[in-house]
């Protein structure tokens, strides 16, 4: 996690800071824009609407990517939708300081309309859907034809989507999730990371036929710094 300067400008974003509001002239922040930028290059000639944001394990900084990639999309003046697709150990309601009473469960078992679960951020352009309460079927509800459903009608309201997938290697829905975005981005932790794992992730998603749009190595060394960088 890292460390937030006092900014009595922004609000409070909870337990994980959102360096790319926090501190946004910081050499981590440079390389969040700069993985969108290059992003938009690998996406010339291509639909690049819905991203798939997963990571082969627990711990490799994937929800803290999508967090703040969705940031930046944002900044650059995007309508953007961060939904939390980890109904299993879900995250996101931390970073924005939000509710978690209702949100993508919710929603996939009928109890509550796409509209009425979707919060604004406090971030100009960005909103969120989060996991909602965590369901017995994670699984199940992700490759339910609600999920489908779910997926077409935001691509129609949104101009970027940022989905936060579970890890790879624990369970399926990150594959099922792969099948429907635009491109997935598997997230490194190049302090904790398993070589084995992450050459096996990056196989399954080969083999969904999803469009591999890069890896994010996260927390990589350089000088004095740890930064996120786009390969």
């Amino acid at each position: 996690m890292f460390l937030r300067k006092k900014n009595d400008n922004l609000p409070d974003y909870g337990q994980r800071d959102l360096i790319t509001l926090a501190n946004p002239k910081s050499p981590i922040s440079e390389q969040y824009r700069t993985i969108r930028t290059n992003l938009e290059f690998t996406s010339i000639g291509q639909k690049l609407q819905m991203i798939n944001v997963t990571s082969a394990s627990t711990g490799e900084g994937k929800s803290t990517t999508a967090a703040n990639l969705a940031v930046v999309y944002a900044q650059l003046g995007k309508r953007v939708l961060l939904i939390d697709c980890d109904l299993r150990k879900p995250t996101a309601q931390f970073t924005f300081n939000l509710s978690s009473q209702a949100g993508l469960s919710t929603i996939l078992v009928g109890r509550i309309s796409l509209e009425r679960a979707i919060q604004k951020t406090g971030v100009e352009r960005l909103s969120l859907l989060t996991a909602g309460p965590i369901p017995p079927n994670p699984t199940e509800l992700i490759a339910s034809d609600q999920m489908v459903e779910l997926l077409d009608e935001v691509r129609r309201q949104y101009d970027i989507v940022i989905l936060d997938a579970p890890p790879m290697m624990q369970v399926a829905d990150a594959r099922l999730l792969a099948k429907i975005a635009d491109g997935t981005i598997l997230v490194i932790s190049c302090e904790n990371s398993e070589r084995q794992l992450v050459v096996k992730a990056k196989e399954q998603l080969e083999r969904t036929g999803t469009h591999m749009l890069g890896l994010v190595l996260n927390k990589r060394k350089s000088g004095r710094h740890k930064y996120y960088a786009y390969e």
